[in-house]
């Protein structure tokens, strides 16, 4: 990267900066118009040096953490010693979950999805079988699991694998019937093998199909049970290599399961029923049931139900054993929800689960299978949630889940991100919060407690806030790369609820999800909340400690784009700028009335999309509704969805906009003061000259394109897309476009029309949105010299418009005096949709915008409402002194540009790309300094240096194939950023180079230093005849001296990376050089292995040599010379 040496330059000039390796084309000719500053030497020209600390050095990109369920789950793992829990999923991911703040994310290589897991229980290692018939071992002894071998399947699909506790050699069922063998230390396969023809019997004449299940008996480690698909049982002698016994039944086996005294074993099957088998008679199961299936009155056998898919034996001392499965509900009751049913004794009990189970452990008190069980809790893993079942207690309660996996409890549709906020915050936000807790759970402790967290050296808060698809916004806390929520607030509570068949007319605008959340503004310091809903409306929020009962004030905003009806108004329309004595406060309150749908053939006029309680409503300490805001149906069209926001605490306004136009609403004297179409914020300076649509074909127009509902609001101008649910019934509102080329496509070819110079293009173009606010202290006018209070607006055609704010002198006049909005006339360009604005002083430091700071509205020493508000307009940075100048920093999809004010040069241009478009830009500090952060569709992350727009970093790390990333992605300062990964998951990463290096100090440790518990001492009776004489000795029987070497094409070892990695992660302490050996032996051993089979090779090449030799010698020994 080429050095400068950055320095402020002269009016009327632009310093050209290179173009980072997403972008083509340098300097001000491929930035869009500049705007030509004043003469050298004009008020506000800035001169001296910026020394801007950061570098590139500063940054780096790396994930951090994964919060939320594992999406799309298919296995469950648990180490009953070490006590942590593992996911694996149909994506390859593999989640392993301790005690809170303990939680890590895996991933497999090809994406294929995890069959089934094992722990080495107690050795820090998980073994994982995935679809594409490859295992894998992972070390969990470093923060970062990593894979330290696999072994592929070349001619065998794996359906089952089985790892005897404190065994090294794992057995591997598969499709075709086959079991065979793998050494857990070297990854090697064994020579010996149980081939399905050799275990079934002679006589038989059908395949027993895959193999369903494997274990070993708790009596005797050297018999194996294995269960075939078809019904089909083989109790195996490892020694001998033949079958002890063989049962059959005439239904489909899904699961097996021991008594631990290892005389008898149980089956579920495909017709809902149990079956319980005796070694010492197995020719007929001594005992059947279908617990869910109907006895039959004449005495036929009980109706069948649906499959068993699993079932759990599980042994008590002082009480009677507990049968847990899941499945085999009967056929009868069809809409019955996915249970879990839990025998014990007489007793049974059914748990009915939210989503279908995926898969279920049963947590016992000893690893030893030949002990007593004593079950204490069950872990269910459902298709979207984690539940663990108390069995201690009688009415089995839940433990209450530590985890943050409820994160999509409804689907997150925005997302913000707030690091290094107000410290006070967190425990606020909890205490309100935590009045919410649900009652009725376990009192016993979480029992997933292992690995180790603490704290490290980020001690910073951060906040996390989801808004979701019922209206719901949930907070969280974020520090210290966890994630714990702290309190949830409902939208929805402020409006009626809708009943089921009224007034389609008016709701088919929003659909399903009428109060989804779609864009939301957070003032940390004021508590001020605002949220923007898709149903067209803005709710600001204000926060107490008290519980108060209120009527909900309530405004209707009428916004479109004709001038037309600007000119001549409805009754209800303010006028865009009113004079100051019609300004009086007009709170109009919606009645449950308003809402009616008009007859049948008449056209909507003035209607909200939803109606606003209009009794007074309980709102309990928290977020209190303040004011709700709603556009209105205009002329039988329906209102625009909202595209951006800006709320204010120390003006007291809010802001937003949409594809029509702009509003600006004084929520202290809930009075509407902006109300108009975008052309008409230009007033004289619209550089295009555009000319106003006839009604008739602006109404076309929005017939037409209908509000563009189900789009993501990074599209808010775009005209010829898919069309929605006013043609299509049944489309979901929020879902977004599935075929993202086409909908990149639609995107560049929408920019490329808006930015055509031709006044007749831009005219058939969509209307221009509203982009982008921001309220800040800034010059509205060339050559001011004083900064005011200005409303930045910027458009979806790349223009920005700055707007005055007249508020009154005094604070003691500012809730009867109107606030005046006018335009300043000054009129700024970039290329492309403008995404974000920010405004540093003129010694380069983020100017924070003015802000109110909190006080609880509803205190009770607070008795009168005089008391003076306390207002911070500026940062503390550059109280003193504002200086004479500032800077603009403006980022659009395309471009970013900084200007200097009061003078409107542009100082910096940057093209950040051509080919593709920004989704988000944030300008965000970092190590005392700040920068502006950039995330591309193409999938690159950029940061760029303030003022000067150098390229510090610029990281190809994420393809967005999914509207999901494009519409949660954010950046937020100390170097931190989240998206959706999926539907369920956010993952957070960090660009900070710093952060990258410590991130190891701030995960948790997977694995921590546990005793093994002892097994118990079985006493001299049951020791002598309670199994086989005689030990057993796996390593004889599987190693390679007696069952010789596995044919080579049959799978192929791969060596992990995860050595070198667990040695880095353990680097300094005893483990290191203890991995470091480990690793050496096991390249020596495979070096050795190699060398042998090369001396093999050539012992048996001399050999047949020697045997060729002795022939001839024979043949030629008693023959004279001249017969030869």
């Amino acid at each position: 990267m080429k050095k400068f040496n950055f320095r402020k330059v002269l009016d009327g000039l632009t310093a050209a900066s290179p173009v980072g390796s997403s972008g083509g084309g340098s300097g001000s000719g491929a930035g869009g118009s500049v705007h030509p500053g004043g003469t050298a030497g004009a008020a506000g020209t800035p001169r001296e040096e910026i020394q801007e600390t950061l570098t590139s050095d500063y940054f780096q990109i790396c994930k951090t953490v994964r919060h939320g369920f594992p999406y799309l789950p298919t296995a469950l793992a648990f180490d009953p010693v070490q006590k942590i829990l593992a996911i694996g999923t149909r994506t390859g991911a593999i989640r392993i979950l301790g005690r809170p703040g303990v939680d890590c994310y895996c991933q497999h290589e090809s994406g294929a999805a995890v069959l089934q897991l094992q722990f080495l229980i107690n050795e820090g290692a998980l073994v994982s079988a995935c679809a594409d018939d490859a295992l894998h071992l992972w070390n969990l002894r470093q923060k970062r699991p990593a894979i330290l071998h696999s072994l592929k399947f070349n001619r065998e699909r794996i359906t089952y694998c089985h790892l005897p506790f404190q065994s090294k050699w794992l057995y591997v069922g598969t499709e075709r019937g086959n079991t065979h063998i793998v050494n857990i230390e070297s990854f090697i396969l064994s020579g010996y093998v149980i081939m399905w023809n050799k275990a079934i019997e002679l006589s038989t004449k059908t395949h027993p199909g895959p193999v369903v299940h494997l274990s070993d008996s708790p009596r005797d480690e050297g018999k194996l049970l294995i269960g075939y698909e078809n019904g089909t049982i083989v109790f195996w002698d490892l020694r001998s290599k033949r079958a002890d016994l063989r049962a059959y039944y005439d239904e489909a086996i899904h699961s097996v399961a021991w008594h631990h005294e290892g005389k008898q074993f149980m089956c579920s099957h495909s017709d809902g029923s149990l079956t319980l088998w005796n070694l010492k008679s197995p020719n007929r199961p001594f005992q059947t049931t279908i617990p869910h299936g109907k006895v039959q009155r004449d005495g036929k056998k009980p109706e069948s139900c649906k499959p068993i898919l699993k079932v759990e034996y599980k042994t008590c001392k002082n009480s009677e054993p507990f049968v847990i499965f899941s499945g085999g509900l009967s056929y009868d009751k069809p809409c019955r929800r996915p249970s879990l049913t839990i025998m014990h004794g007489k007793a049974i009990t059914v748990l009915e689960m939210d989503h279908p189970i995926v898969d279920f452990l049963t947590l016992c008190e000893t690893p030893y299978p030949n002990e007593f069980q004593e079950p204490y809790a069950v872990v269910v893993l459902l298709e979207k949630d984690l539940i663990v079942v108390d069995l201690t207690q009688s009415n089995f309660p839940i433990f209450e889940n530590p985890y943050p996996i409820d994160i999509h409890e409804s689907p997150v549709t925005c997302t913000e991100y707030f690091a290094d906020c107000p410290p006070d915050l967190i425990p606020v936000l909890y205490s309100v919060g935590a009045k919410h807790k649900k009652q009725g759970y376990s009192n016993k402790e979480w029992p997933i407690s292992g690995g180790a967290w603490n704290l490290g050296a980020q001690t910073y808060p951060e906040i996390i806030i989801t808004g979701h698809a019922d209206g719901s916004v949930k907070f969280w806390d974020a520090s210290a790369i966890t994630l714990q929520m702290l309190y949830k607030l409902k939208t929805s509570k402020v409006f009626e609820k809708q009943k089921v068949g009224e007034g389609k007319a008016t709701a088919e605008i929003v659909e399903e999800d009428p109060f989804a959340v779609q864009m939301m503004y957070w003032c940390p310091e004021s508590r001020i909340f605002c949220v923007a809903g898709v149903s067209a409306y803005v709710i600001v929020y204000r926060f107490s400690k008290h519980e108060v009962n209120t009527e909900i004030a309530s405004l209707e905003v009428r916004l479109q784009c004709e001038v037309e009806d600007i000119i001549t108004p409805e009754p209800e329309t303010n006028p865009p700028f009113p004079d100051a004595s019609s300004q009086l406060p007009s709170l109009k309150s919606l009645s449950g009335s308003t809402n009616t749908v008009a007859c049948e053939g008449t056209m909507k006029d003035s209607i909200p999309c939803l109606s606003v309680k209009a009794r007074p409503v309980r709102m309990p300490p928290g977020y209190q509704a303040d004011l709700v805001i709603q556009l209105v149906w205009v002329d039988g069209e329906p209102p625009q969805q909202i595209t951006s926001l800006a709320v204010n605490s120390a003006y007291g306004l809010v802001a937003f906009g949409n594809c029509n136009g702009l509003a600006v609403v004084d929520f202290m004297q809930k009075t509407v003061l902006l109300s108009m179409g975008t052309l008409d914020l230009y007033g004289s300076s619209d550089p295009y000259q555009r000319q106003p649509r006839s009604p008739r074909k602006s109404r076309q127009f929005a017939a037409d394109n209908f509000c563009m509902r189900g789009l993501s609001n990074f599209y808010p101008d775009l005209t010829k897309r898919i069309r929605t649910s006013y043609q299509i019934k049944g489309s979901r509102k929020l879902s977004l476009p599935t075929d993202l080329k086409t909908d990149l496509e639609n995107r560049e070819n929408s920019f490329s029309r808006s930015r055509s110079s031709s006044v007749s293009s831009i005219d058939r173009d969509s209307k221009e949105a509203i982009t982008a606010l921001y309220f800040m202290e800034s010059f509205a006018r060339k050559n001011d010299s004083a900064v005011s209070s200005c409303l930045w607006v910027g458009t979806g055609l790349g223009m920005v418009i700055i707007l005055s704010l007249n508020l009154p002198a005094s604070d003691d006049l500012r809730q009867s005096e109107p606030v005046m909005v006018s335009p300043s006339g000054t009129v700024l360009t970039l290329k492309g949709a403008v995404l974000t604005f920010a405004c540093l002083d003129c010694m380069g430091t983020l100017t924070h915008q003015p802000y109110e700071v909190w006080r609880d509205p509803h205190s009770a020493d607070d008795g009168d409402k005089t008391r003076k508000r306390k207002l911070v307009m500026h940062s503390p940075s550059s109280s003193q002194d504002m200086g004479d100048h500032q800077f603009a920093v403006i980022c659009s999809e395309k471009q970013a540009k900084v200007f200097s004010l009061p003078s409107q040069t542009c100082l910096y241009v940057h093209n950040i790309t051509e080919t593709s478009f920004l989704l988000r830009a944030d300008v965000v500090t970092l190590c005392n300094s700040v920068c502006l952060a950039c995330f591309c569709a193409n999938g690159h992350i950029m940061t760029l240096s303030l003022p000067s727009l150098r390229p510090l970093l610029d990281i190809n790390y994420l393809p967005v194939t999914d509207m999901r990333i494009a519409r949660t992605f954010c950046f937020t300062n100390e170097g931190q950023a989240l998206y959706l990964s999926s539907p369920t998951e956010i993952q957070r990463l960090t660009y900070s180079q710093e952060m990258c290096d410590n991130l190891q100090d701030m995960l948790g440790d997977l694995f921590t230093p546990v005793e093994t518990p002892e097994a118990q001492n079985r006493g001299f009776l049951k020791g002598l005849f309670g199994g086989s004489g005689q030990a057993f000795d796996r390593e004889e029987l599987f190693g390679e001296a007696t069952a010789g070497k596995a044919s080579r094409s049959l799978a192929q070892h791969i060596p992990g990376s995860g050595g070198i990695e667990g040695v880095r992660g353990a680097a300094g302490g005893v483990i290191g050089d203890l991995t470091r050996a480990r690793i050496a032996l096991d390249e020596r051993g495979q070096k050795l292995g190699e060398l042998d089979e090369r001396t093999a090779s050539m012992m048996a090449s001399a050999e047949a040599f020697s045997k060729h030799a002795h022939e001839v010698m024979l043949k030629y020994k008693d023959k004279k010379w001249y017969q030869f």
